[in-house]
């Protein structure tokens, strides 16, 4: 037989076999790393939507800080009050107010995300007029004066 007839040597062989670990290693790493980041991204994730969940859940702000755990993260939410003087009537109390909300979402020890809302909120009016009717006087609607009852 000749030697063209013979097929691979070994040496082919085992060089073939090295090149085809060392991509199927590279294939293998790749994937791992691919299913890394699917989980931080994941992560990443839940945790933008606590903070959101969290940020809109205040309905009436105080000023302050309030802080939670929720699963496998942790959050803190800070309320603070923002002066706004171009929203104060020159005649008159203020009838809004703009809070600033904070949130911020912590895991796996180093990683977090942070959701800013600025909100206006309407200041609640204290009537500073009876609120017990006079005896003889009818109820008035919106926009009209009392009408005293008839003699």
């Amino acid at each position: 037989m000749k030697r063209a007839d013979a097929g691979f040597t070994l040496l082919e062989v085992i060089v073939a076999l090295a090149i085809l670990s060392l991509a199927v290693v590279a294939a293998i790493q790749g994937f791992a790393q691919g299913l890394r980041l699917l989980k931080l991204a994941g992560d990443h994730q839940r945790a933008m939507l606590l903070a959101d969940e969290k940020a809109r859940e205040v309905v009436d702000p105080e000023e302050g800080r309030e802080q939670g755990t929720e699963g496998n993260f942790r959050w803190e939410r800070q309320t603070t009050v923002i002066p706004a003087p171009d929203l104060v009537p020159t005649v008159g109390v203020p009838r809004w107010r703009i809070y600033e909300i904070d949130v911020r979402v912590f895991w796996d020890e180093r990683r977090q995300v942070e959701v800013n809302m600025l909100r206006t909120m309407p200041l609640t009016v204290v009537a500073t007029t009876p609120t017990t009717p006079t005896p003889g006087s009818r109820p008035a609607t919106p926009g009209t004066p009392p009408v005293p009852a008839p003699r």
